[in-house]
């Protein structure tokens, strides 16, 4: 999408967007590629005994039309929603494809989440079908009572009670199927995101968040597609920063996307990964930087051939900007947004947009600011609050069922982030911090509310309160603040214990790392936890 040229200004000035009356992320990303060339690589699936396996755009676009059938037969219509819980494989590119050509709601949601977490998204949703593996139909099958919209359960891992299996399903189901014709702006993803107060709300996002994705993937790395390019993450696919800033937009422009599940990212594994598969370019967010900084220095050790290194989710800091040069011989092209609003500042070494520090200027198509609480703009240097201006294709339709919610994240046409920073006088972006509780932790954006319910459901606990606490490697830990029923005395055990309370009920990257007991905690008048004296002492 974006047009050549041969500096930032130039970029800008000659930008248009290019957003279709009519447009389906499925057929986008399946059958426009199968059509011109069906034996193209989609996937190169790399499994965990190292061997490799290539899925073409031939078998993305099949397998998704005898999926949408499947689903379609079993009940599932347009707009329903529909669970996608599992790690990266080539199935969870079928599943997406397969969903937005029926013209349902696909709901992606990390298999690291427990039986509580997936049991909220399953009842605030209203999902009607999960698509998951083994792991994912066990912790499905503990809730599934609390559960009484949801039909349908498919495994990639083979039937159970209750549970269908997708091979067979697929297999028995006919290769052809006509798209539901969709609008940009019809809902097509949905990716809950994690608030200051309260349980998560889910994003909602049109078909038309895919295109907007575009500009902020192909800048960042250096204007991607160039030929032999072939994408990896760590991330996760059912976070936005896998999802719509890999897999999605990489498909789209027909570039293989490599898939490999790994259940706790290793440094060694992840430098020959990409030394082996010749990958050309990643997203890797800082935190897993920073693990990668602490082993050796790949030079001299693995034959890496990457072309672009983007990072974004959390501040990547000068220090591991400059590590960076030294260690891959790349600038890291830093970039930042949100799920809700995602992609809408970046930096472009090649266009000589890169300073240490800064997340980067204003992508093409995009109106960002720093803004006063009153949504006038900021002077330069000023300290105010980062926000982007609707309408913009990127930007989300509104949160699930929660219409003042969506009118609060506005002031006027001004979608606010939640995010302190400045800009510089040469429209550079520095990121400060957050205006609320939200604790970023390795890259994820983690809500505190989501934690202290958890934790208050342990027979122990009476109060608790959460905090992020400064961390060198993942910027910030969950640190719990726990108030203890009578009868119970503070201890490591208990500690511990409720430490692997909130990670089986929750997600492993979620739980409080450290456990401090108090007798009582800090309140307002009004009842409220006041998680600033909290954070001054962690």
């Amino acid at each position: 999408m974006l047009p050549k040229a041969s500096s930032f200004d130039e970029l800008t000035r000659n930008f248009r967007w290019q957003i279709p009356d009519r447009y389906n992320i499925g057929v986008d990303i399946s059958d426009k590629w199968a059509a011109k060339d069906p034996e193209r690589a989609a996937i190169v699936h790399v499994h965990p005994d190292g061997r490799s396996e290539t899925f073409s755009f031939r078998w993305l676009s099949e397998t998704s039309n005898r999926l949408a059938n499947v689903l379609r037969a079993k009940g599932i219509e347009r707009g329903d929603r529909v669970i996608i819980y599992m790690p990266q494989a080539p199935e969870v590119a079928a599943c997406h494809a397969a969903i937005y050509k029926l013209g349902a709601v696909a709901l992606p949601v990390a298999i690291v989440f427990g039986p509580e977490a997936i049991s909220y998204r399953l009842q605030n949703s209203g999902a009607k079908a999960v698509i998951t593996n083994a792991q994912g139909a066990a912790k499905v099958k503990e809730i599934r009572s609390e559960a009484p919209e949801l039909k349908l359960v498919i495994s990639i891992e083979g039937a159970s009670d209750s549970v269908e299996d997708f091979s067979t399903l697929v297999s028995k189901a006919s290769s052809s199927f006509t798209p539901a014709d969709t609008s940009p702006d019809d809902p097509g993803l949905m990716i809950y995101t994690s608030g200051t107060t309260g349980q998560p709300k889910g994003a909602l996002h049109g078909h038309r968040v895919v295109l907007g994705h575009l500009p902020g993937v192909e800048m960042p790395h250096d204007f991607f597609p160039q030929p032999g390019d072939l994408f990896w993450t760590p991330a996760d696919w059912a976070w936005a920063g896998g999802l719509l800033d890999v897999l999605l937009p990489s498909l789209h422009h027909g570039v293989p996307v490599v898939s490999r599940k790994f259940d706790k990212f290793d440094p060694e594994e992840a430098y020959a990964l990409m030394a082996k598969h010749n990958i050309r370019n990643v997203f890797i967010p800082p935190t897993a930087l920073r693990m990668l900084r602490s082993a050796k220095s790949p030079r001299g050790r693995h034959d890496l051939k990457l072309r672009t290194l983007g990072s974004g989710g959390e501040s990547l800091g000068a220090e591991t900007y400059d590590w960076g040069k030294e260690a891959f011989g790349l600038i890291i092209n830093e970039f930042y947004g949100q799920t809700e609003c995602n992609l809408v500042l970046g930096s472009c070494h090649m266009l000589g947009v890169s300073k240490p520090g800064a997340i980067g200027k204003a992508i093409p198509g995009h109106e960002v600011a720093v803004i006063r609480e009153d949504g006038s703009v900021c002077k330069p240097d000023e300290l105010g609050q980062i926000a982007v201006k609707r309408p913009n294709p990127v930007m989300f339709l509104g949160y699930w069922k929660r219409e003042e919610a969506t009118r609060e994240k506005f002031i006027g046409d001004w979608m606010l982030t939640g995010d302190q920073g400045i800009m510089d006088t040469e429209g550079y972006f520095f990121f400060v911090g957050r205006d609320d509780d939200v604790i970023t932790s390795s890259g994820y954006r983690i809500g505190p509310g989501e934690i202290e319910d958890c934790l208050i459901r342990h027979p122990a606990v009476a109060l608790a309160a959460v905090v992020g606490k400064p961390d060198p490697i993942r910027t910030e830990i969950v640190k719990a603040f726990v108030q203890l029923k009578p009868g119970h005395a503070a201890s490591e055990t208990l500690a511990s214990e409720i430490q692997n309370f909130v990670k089986t009920q929750l997600a492993a990257h979620e739980y409080p790392r450290e456990v401090a007991f108090v007798d009582s905690m800090p309140m307002t008048t009004t009842g409220k936890v006041i998680r600033r004296l909290l954070r001054e002492q962690a």
